[in-house]
């Protein structure tokens, strides 16, 4: 009789938790670099099958970065993004991407102009996830911009960054 024990133990142990049955399909992520250039990025991804996933938030200028300019504006609006997985395993590993940011711009210069701009971006790179909870995630590309008013911002083709840290359920 005191197999039982034993025997029930390796059966608990053996059947699969939620965590391991069910890998994470969303993720929540915050953006440093964009941060640091002034943009306020939060992406909220949801893997569509193995081989794709979506992601949609809010896209905020909201302050100048470290370097001075002639004058400040401020830009709302949203972020659209489809990453799509050749190797499968969305939402994590290597992924190529396309991006595209439409914002409200407005500014005190000029009488207080207000345009809209945006960007369009393409990158290729690699999300970790850590212990299904903690996302890593780095890529790069190409993108052009054409975020201006009043002549302030970014118009032009230009390098791309992806880099993002969050969590995924």
């Amino acid at each position: 009789m005191k197999t039982r024990p034993a025997l029930l133990a390796l059966l608990l142990t053996s059947l699969p938790t939620a965590a391991r049955a069910e890998p994470p399909r969303w993720t929540v992520q915050v953006d440093p670099l964009t941060t640091a250039l002034g943009f306020l990025h939060v992406q909220v991804e949801r893997a569509l099958g193995d081989r794709a996933s979506v992601y949609l938030g809010p896209s905020v200028r909201a302050f100048d970065p470290l370097e001075k300019s002639e004058g400040r504006y401020l830009g709302v609006g949203g972020e659209l993004g489809v990453r799509v997985f050749p190797w499968g395993g969305a939402p994590r590993g290597g992924w190529l991407q396309a991006r595209g940011v439409l914002a409200h711009l407005s500014t005190d210069v000029g009488g207080g102009a207000t345009a809209l701009g945006g960007y369009g971006s393409v990158l290729g790179g690699y999300t970790w996830i850590f212990g299904d909870r903690w996302v890593l995630s780095a890529g790069i590309g190409a993108q052009y911009l054409r975020y201006q008013v009043a002549g302030l911002g970014s118009r032009g083709f230009l390098p791309a960054a992806h880099s993002t840290v969050g969590f995924a359920f």
